[in-house]
């Protein structure tokens, strides 16, 4: 368990800010997350990293010489935000282009793809690279699909090292791609690790169990068997990596040994005894081996195995010297001519953060009313979510990370917050919604963040400014978020996501307002509970399926019998919704199904 906290909402920004202080003059706190306190060296390519906050030393504990400029750090295991990611790569950027590179998990690949696509236009230029180490989240002929664990370390440190020696932004991005396809990692659990403020873990394993293929936000393994030896677990850890050895390999491999946070490092020594030898039986040349903790989960009881591959471009970088708060690499060198000299992106120069929504005022009463409208139903919406938070993290901890919860209510409380100063401000209705949606996506992080934040501006687009919002207009924004949530997230029906219970919804409300052949006429109500029974009836079928997107998906039948909790809290909304401007919700509510 998490046993030093005061609110656990805030455990991610005060163990940030904690960090920050325990390092003066090497560490600054920016907008979003943390950079270099001198700032990154005028021309050169700013290299920055990130994703959600819990796997110390990664994200932040690895800005520094030799690797990131910054990082961009989320709530406990849950993407940054959009906006975090744009106002960390401002505050690092040195004009030579920005490289971003992180795990890859449906909401970072949503959010920093997002920032990058903003950045661009803006005419910034950036490349992205997407980790895909895990060889356990996917087969070999789909490496692209797969997660990125502990081989983040590896690839940070090539493409640091690239951009302190002053390649430009193509060559960073060639080199570190080289890397991440050259590395491979497998890990183990032998237990849970448990949020701030829970009294559980997010998975257990039976006494005298091992969980093979684990993920780094709590997700468990893809497999269990009894707990093996050191010397079992070390030939299983060697095998399962060097299986994909690449036909031009000569040898030479950066080996990490990683801790997952609950096992401690002596039991990696006794462990690294073994793998040091299985290694070297089978021909691998040890570069600069690494025994410790460099990407953990919380107090994940676990560890994993990480080899790159390296060649005469790669091993000079894995091999030149680094110096983070978290990891010191092949001694210190003086900085390049100029370094250190004015130019520097530092406190004090930071770019201003971007602007919010515009606010369109209200013209009318009736205006008025539908942005007072919109604020009441976010708030009913908000004591939902909060009402409903564990049980929303107890089934994300069966088919998930177990943050969807605690994300949604985030989420919601920040679009609360901006809605009501929105109407204060006397907005108009699609205004109010969208500096929500804003908001939501902000404060949420991860997948649900970014597809809520979409989806909520999409819809914003439908309301009308000087008017009473009528059931064609909702039908309208609720299509549009449809396609604007798809197209984002790529989900269908029976990926076992929200779409799942959007997709009926939606249609249910087209055919009741696009006059269906011979269908009885309804009322704005009636056809709202259809659409509410339909988004539920889409929720529950989703126990029946195996997840094919999102960080569930290499689980497998493991998610079969457990309801998406992303399709399960858009049903509940949207029967808060008509609630709160009078609709009953339908029978067997999703409160009773609670």
């Amino acid at each position: 368990m998490t046993y030093v906290y005061n609110r656990p909402e805030d455990f991610a920004a005060e163990a940030l800010r904690g960090l920050v202080k325990a390092h003066p003059g090497r560490l600054r706190s920016v907008s979003g997350g943390i950079a270099r306190a001198e700032g990154t060296r005028p021309g050169k390519v700013a290299v920055v990293v990130g994703g959600g906050s819990g796997h110390y030393p990664a994200f932040a504990g690895l800005v520094g010489a030799g690797v990131a400029d910054a990082a961009v750090c989320g709530e406990v295991f849950t993407s940054p935000s959009t906006r975090q990611v744009l106002d960390v790569c401002r505050a690092a950027d040195a004009g030579a282009g920005v490289f971003l590179t992180f795990g890859n998990y449906a909401g970072d690949v949503l959010n920093f793809g997002a920032a990058a696509s903003r950045l661009r236009a803006q005419g910034t230029d950036v490349s992205i690279l997407l980790v895909t180490d895990d060889v356990a989240s996917a087969p070999a002929d789909r490496a692209a699909d797969r997660r990125g664990v502990a081989g983040d370390l590896v690839v940070f440190k090539v493409a640091g090292a690239a951009a302190e020696r002053g390649a430009d932004l193509a060559e960073v991005d060639r080199l570190a791609t080289r890397a991440n396809a050259r590395t491979r990692s497998f890990g183990v659990a032998f237990g849970g690790c448990t949020l701030p403020g829970q009294d559980h873990p997010l998975f257990g394993l039976e006494p005298g169990q091992v969980g093979w293929g684990l993920g780094i936000h709590g997700e468990p393994g893809v497999g269990e068997e009894a707990v093996p030896t050191a010397a079992g677990l070390a030939a299983e850890l060697v095998e399962r990596v060097l299986a994909e050895r690449p036909a031009d390999a000569d040898g030479r491999v950066a080996v990490l040994l990683n801790g997952l946070g609950n096992v401690k490092y002596e039991e990696l020594f006794v462990l690294w005894d073994r793998v040091h030898d299985l290694l070297a039986e089978r021909g691998v040349r040890l570069v600069a081996p690494l025994v410790g903790e460099y990407v953990t989960s919380l107090d994940m009881a676990g560890c994993s195995l990480t080899v790159c591959w390296l060649d005469d471009e790669l091993e000079p970088l894995w091999l030149d010297p680094a110096d983070t708060p978290a990891f010191r690499h092949g001694g210190w060198r003086a900085a390049p001519a100029g370094g250190a000299a004015g130019g520097v992106v530092g406190p004090g120069t930071e770019p201003a953060a971007e602007p919010a929504t515009a606010l369109v005022p209200a013209t009318t009463e009736q205006g008025a009313a539908a942005a007072r409208s919109v604020a009441q139903i976010l708030h009913r919406a908000r004591t939902a979510l909060h009402d409903a938070e564990e049980m929303l993290g107890d089934l994300d901890a069966r088919a998930g990370d177990g943050d969807h919860g605690r994300g949604m209510s985030r989420g919601v409380d920040a679009a609360v917050e901006a809605a009501d100063a929105a109407v204060a401000a006397g907005g108009d209705a699609p205004s109010v919604l969208r500096r929500a949606a804003d908001a939501w996506a902000d404060k949420a992080g991860g997948t649900s963040g970014a597809l809520w934040g979409v989806g909520l501006f999409a819809l914003a687009d439908s309301l009308p400014t000087d008017a009473a919002v009528s059931l064609d207009d909702l039908v309208a924004g609720m299509s549009a978020a449809r396609a604007q949530i798809r197209s984002v997230g790529g989900a269908s029906v029976g990926d076992k996501t929200l779409v799942d219970a959007l997709e009926p919804a939606v249609e249910v409300l087209v055919a009741a307002t696009g006059a269906g052949a011979g269908a009885a006429p309804r009322s704005s109500g009636e056809t709202w509970q259809a659409a509410v029974r339909a988004a539920r009836q889409g929720a529950t079928a989703t126990t029946q399926f195996t997840a094919r997107l999102g960080r569930s998906r290499v689980l497998g039948d493991k998610s079969l019998g457990v309801a998406d909790p992303g399709a399960t809290s858009l049903a509940l909304l949207l029967g808060e919704a008509g609630a709160a401007v009078g609709v009953p919700v339908p029978e067997n509510s999703t409160k009773e199904a609670r």
